[in-house]
């Protein structure tokens, strides 16, 4: 029996003709080519000219962030039907190239959006209990309950597994007041993106009876809860981290995410949210070569197009064959994952690899431009610079390079 594929599209029809070399774009339906294309009209025609400026100044254009989360791009009504009639989640290969879309555009949008879309929502899914989720999920997906995934602290990044710092201790009678079973969460947070503009924060905290790790959603506005922007940063300008002190901040045991009793909790959801960086780290790549040959395209040097030199194609073919790899890695781990699979050295892999072929990929861009490279009216210096940032975070390349190493060796090479 044949197997139905995808209707094939012209290069003239498709979203992605110039960095999906090999037409991975060809696995999306119609409907959703349809809808990432309002997308791309969006960031073009509204985004795109603000964001040399914003970057510059290091602040995020939040006029663009009610429209962005109106084209209802996370679970898309043409894509997922009727609620409550056979409604079915947007395919994981959409929201992959949802997020390659914002990526290749700008790595501070893409990250703000999957904050949300990303982050957060996996905290939900994966941590809440079902009750809890039938309360919460519908309020995510519509942006009605925007929260940040607040685990990063001052001290502990890569080592945050062992080295977690922020206490959760529960009160119970008399001393909980008159709300009942309440916690109280002492600590500090740090880099969490987005933290100013939620409503509420994903924090997790050891709780000092037994030791493990907890979650909580603690209202931005809580009394003991302060936040201060972080500044200086020459990576993410447009996106706005936070350092987060939590000093005797009282949560209801209600307000506690069920599911996670342990730091294996967490696990899971970093598991599931890697490939999201995976897929900014290849969109990145993909917004960089694009703006390198839009450049080379239309300067000229010795009387010459800069695009005709053999040296500027080499690296243009180069800066291809990244792309290309990058998105191939991601579209298969998302295939992976559509069927159930989730093991952590498959997406420590893809987000270790694609971020390498991201950096490259930056550096050769910026390195075709020329002098200009450094400016932020050719586009290249904002993804050159914004590289850097998603190359550390979710996983440094040295901590997925030993995630995959264990599974490879059966041998843990983490230090105790």
């Amino acid at each position: 029996m044949p197997v139905e594929t995808a209707p094939q599209t012209t290069a003239q029809e498709r979203l992605y003709s110039v960095c999906d070399y090999y037409d991975a774009e060809s696995l999306l339906t119609d409907g959703e080519r349809k809808v990432l294309g309002r997308l791309r009209e969006f960031l073009d025609t509204q985004a795109r000219p603000l964001l040399a400026d914003y970057w510059e100044r290091g602040e995020f254009p939040d006029q663009l962030a009610r429209p962005l989360i109106d084209l209802d791009l996370m679970e898309p009504a043409e894509l997922t039907g009727v609620p409550g009639a056979g409604q079915t989640p947007a395919r994981g290969i959409y929201q992959g190239f949802r997020i390659f879309e914002l990526a290749r555009t700008d790595a501070s949008l893409a990250t703000w959006y999957t904050a949300q879309a990303g982050l957060f929502r996996t905290a939900i899914r994966v941590g809440a209990s079902a009750e809890q989720q039938a309360d919460w999920m519908p309020r995510v997906i519509d942006f009605s309950l925007k929260g940040v995934f607040s685990l990063t602290e001052p001290e502990s990044g890569s080592d945050i597994a062992g080295g977690l710092a922020t206490t959760a201790r529960r009160e119970k009678g008399c001393e909980a007041g008159p709300d009942g079973d309440t916690w109280v969460l002492d600590g500090a947070k740090r880099w969490i993106g987005g933290a100013a503009t939620a409503d509420v924060l994903a924090v997790f905290a050891r709780d000092v009876a037994d030791g493990q790790v907890k979650a909580f959603l603690v209202d931005r506005e809580a009394a003991g809860v302060t936040l201060e922007k972080i500044h200086g940063k020459t990576a993410l300008r447009m996106m706005q981290n936070a350092h987060i002190t939590l000093d005797g901040v009282r949560v209801p045991e209600a307000r506690r995410l069920h599911n996670v009793n342990s730091f294996r909790d967490v696990a899971a959801m970093l598991r599931a949210m890697r490939s999201d960086v995976a897929w900014i780290a290849a969109g990145i790549a993909a917004g960089a070569f694009e703006a390198a040959l839009r450049y080379v395209s239309g300067r000229r040097q010795f009387g010459r197009p800069l695009a005709s030199f053999q040296l500027v194609q080499e690296k243009l073919a180069r800066m291809l064959g990244n792309v290309t790899s990058a998105l191939s890695l991601v579209v298969r781990l998302t295939e992976q994952q559509e069927k159930g699979i989730y093991r952590d050295q498959d997406s420590a892999l893809a987000k270790m690899q694609t971020s390498l072929l991201m950096r490259e990929t930056v550096a050769l861009a910026r390195e075709v431009v020329g002098g200009n490279g450094i400016m932020l009216a050719a586009d290249v210096a904002r993804f050159h610079a914004d590289a850097e940032a998603v190359y550390s975070y979710e996983g440094t390349h040295e901590i997925n390079a030993l995630i995959v190493g264990r599974a490879l060796t059966g041998h843990s090479a983490f230090t105790h």
